[in-house]
Formats: structure tokens, C-alpha cells, sequence
């Protein structure tokens, strides 16, 4: 059966004629699926009852459900473990901020990358998510919470860039006027730096935020924490961002995790500072998260605070990401793994 949730419109549309129906017809559908966010045909109660069957026999809607939900004490951050059809999970969170609601959502189920201070990892990768699985994200949140969300960011379980042709496709739909109409500028990519993906994604000429996951200045660090750098080095990652920003006119964001004694020294701001002079850009410093296997530890407010002015006085735009839901342990990941290994505890006894 195919996935109905993840055809385009051009896709849709041909399907319904394909059917024998009028194209009005598409265009209900594709309401019901991106404006609404209905989880079952039997939702679509302006459709005859015959059609809702047809279309049972041929399509399906992939389920997105909360198996968990953790709401912070601190700041309302609210992070989901949310289950799919096949029994796999992933996370999202949800973050309130001046100008709205942004949702942080996973892109795959694991994550193939391997960086030594980051969850998602750890439980092991399983399979790329669809384009409906994205978005389902979005639509259960809101409606979970009775809110609409204007932000998105590609940075929750999962690399977008190993899941090129999905996102893009998302990135299109949830973009769509008759969909969830989310400004392309108020969506932003998170990739550890597949350098050849971010060149296809300038071509794609859609104005949105590219992020790189930096955390060192140069390769040695970088090597030590980041599988990735093996195969396209600091230089080459840097220098497609480069490119981005000059293509795109969009400024590009490196994300950089403080980790103590690591890669959080003066000399270290310094040489980050030189890599990146000149360039439309912004830095945003994050201190490491909790993630007891991974052994890192935080570094301090003064070596953060320093690492920042130095950024700063050199001409570098960076900023101290603000923590959010620091008491539900919001970053994603770790709901997983603990899920998988209650489960796997389970089938032992």
C-alpha cells in the first residue's frame, strides 16, 4: 500500500483522477491530510463513505501516537516520545518563545552519524522516516497542545542531509499554501556537515536556515567527537556553508557544544574566529548535555562566557544558547534509548 500522506500535490492529484474522480477531490484530501492532520480516512467526513473506502484499499496513513509526554516546570518546554506504525519511536520537542512555537523534530529513527556527545546514537539506527512521519509530528503536537506551531527545526533524532530526499520533500509540503504554510525562512536544517547534500541543497533554491554542527576548530578535535569529519574535513564543511550563504543570501549558524578541557579553551574561540572571518554567519554556543555514557563534561560559565567575548570581540555574531527544559532532559535521544531498553528488559523476563 502507499503512503498517501507523503505524495505531493502533483502526486495526489494524479492518484484521484487515476481513481476516476473529479480534481476537486485532490484538493480536499490533500486538507484533510496537511491542514488538519487527520490520522484516519474516516476522519474525512466530507468525503461518501464508499470513497473512504477506496481509498482504504489502496492508501494508508502512517500513525504517529504519544507514548510519552514530558512538560517542563520551568519554561513549558514539552517533549514527546511519540510511537509509529511499525512500533519504532522517535522524539520531538516543543519550545515557546517570544514570537511562537517552534517544534524541534527527528528526521530518522537513529542515527547513523556517530557523534561521541549526542544520544540519539546510542539506541541505533533503524530507518529513515517518511515525509508524513515528519509532518505528523507537527499536527499531533498542535493539536495535543491547542496551539499552532510556526518554526520548525530539523534537529531531533536523526541526520536530515542521510535523509535528503524526504526532508526536501517535507520541507516542500509543509511549505504549502494549502497545507500547514510555514515560511521556508522559519525552517531550519541541522546537519553534522555531509558536504555533497549541501551543495544539492543550494540548487534546490529553497531560503532556508542552514545549521552546521561544528563543536571544534579544527579537524584533530573535530575527528576525536565527530565520525564525520573522516570523510569531509572542517575546511570542506566550512567551505560549503560558505557557499550556501553566498548563494542564498541566508546567514548561515554553526553549532558548537562546549565541552570541558575539549574544545573550550581562548585558543580555541581564536582559531574558530580565523576559520570563519568574513563570513554570513552566527555561532551558538551550547554547553554539553548530561548523557552519562558518553562521559563529557560541561564546561564552566566563566570558560563559556570567555569562549563567547572572544568570538565577539574578534567580529564573530555568537550567542549562549538558553537552556530549555533542562528538568525533562529536552534534548533528544535519551527518551528512546530508555524506551528500547525497557522494552528489551521485558522480552528478557
Amino acid at each position: 500500500m502507499t503512503d498517501i500522506k507523503s505524495l505531493s500535490y502533483e502526486e495526489l492529484n494524479n492518484a484521484v483522477q487515476s481513481l476516476g474522480l473529479p480534481r476537486f477531490r485532490a484538493g480536499q484530501i490533500y486538507s484533510w491530510l496537511h491542514q488538519k492532520g487527520v490520522q484516519g480516512f474516516d476522519e474525512m467526513t466530507n468525503l461518501s463513505k464508499d470513497l473512504r473506502l477506496s481509498l482504504c484499499e489502496e492508501y494508508f496513513i502512517p500513525t504517529v501516537k504519544i507514548e510519552d509526554k514530558y512538560t517542563s516546570k520551568i519554561d513549558d518546554t514539552v517533549k514527546y516520545l511519540f510511537k509509529l506504525y511499525d512500533g519504532e519511536y522517535i522524539e520531538s520537542v516543543v519550545m515557546k518563545y517570544k514570537y511562537g512555537y517552534t517544534i524541534c523534530i527527528s528526521s530518522q529513527v537513529g542515527c547513523k552519524m556517530g557523534c561521541k556527545f549526542c544520544a540519539s546514537t546510542l539506541a541505533g539506527f533503524k530507518r529513515n522516516l517518511m515525509p508524513s512521519e515528519m509532518e505528523s509530528q507537527i499536527h499531533i503536537a498542535q493539536r495535543d497542545l491547542g496551539i499552532r506551531i510556526s518554526h520548525i527545526v530539523l534537529m531531533g533524532i536523526g541526520e536530515p542531509l542521510d535523509n535528503y530526499d524526504n526532508v526536501i520533500k517535507f520541507i516542500r509540503t509543509v511549505n504549502n499554501d494549502n497545507g500547514l504554510n510555514i515560511s521556508m525562512r522559519d525552517i531550519t536544517l541541522s546537519t553534522c556537515g555531509i558536504v555533497p547534500k549541501i551543495f544539492d541543497l543550494i540548487d534546490e533554491n529553497i531560503p532556508i536556515t542552514l545549521t552546521l554542527s561544528l563543536h571544534a576548530p579544527n579537524d584533530e578535535i573535530r575527528s576525536k567527537t565527530m565520525p564525520v569529519n573522516d570523510k569531509w574535513c572542517v575546511d570542506e564543511a566550512i567551505g560549503a556553508c560558505k557557499e550556501y550563504a553566498k548563494k542564498t543570501g541566508r546567514r548561515v549558524s554553526f553549532e558548537y557544544t562546549l565541552i570541558n578541557g575539549v574544545n573550550d579553551s581562548e585558543e580555541n574561540a581564536k582559531e574558530l574566529a580565523g576559520r570563519l572571518k568574513g563570513m554570513l554567519c552566527h555561532v551558538n554556543l551550547i554547553p554539553v548535555n548530561d548523557v552519562k555514557e558518553r562521559g563529557n563534561v560541561r564546561s564552566t560559565d566563566k570558560s563559556i562566557k570567555r569562549f563567547c567575548d572572544t568570538l565577539c570581540k574578534l567580529g564573530i555574531n555568537a550567542t549562549i544558547r538558553r537552556t530549555l527544559g533542562s528538568d525533562i532532559n529536552a534534548s533528544c535521544g535519551q527518551l528512546r534509548r530508555r524506551k528500547n531498553e525497557g522494552d528489551a528488559n521485558e522480552n528478557c523476563c
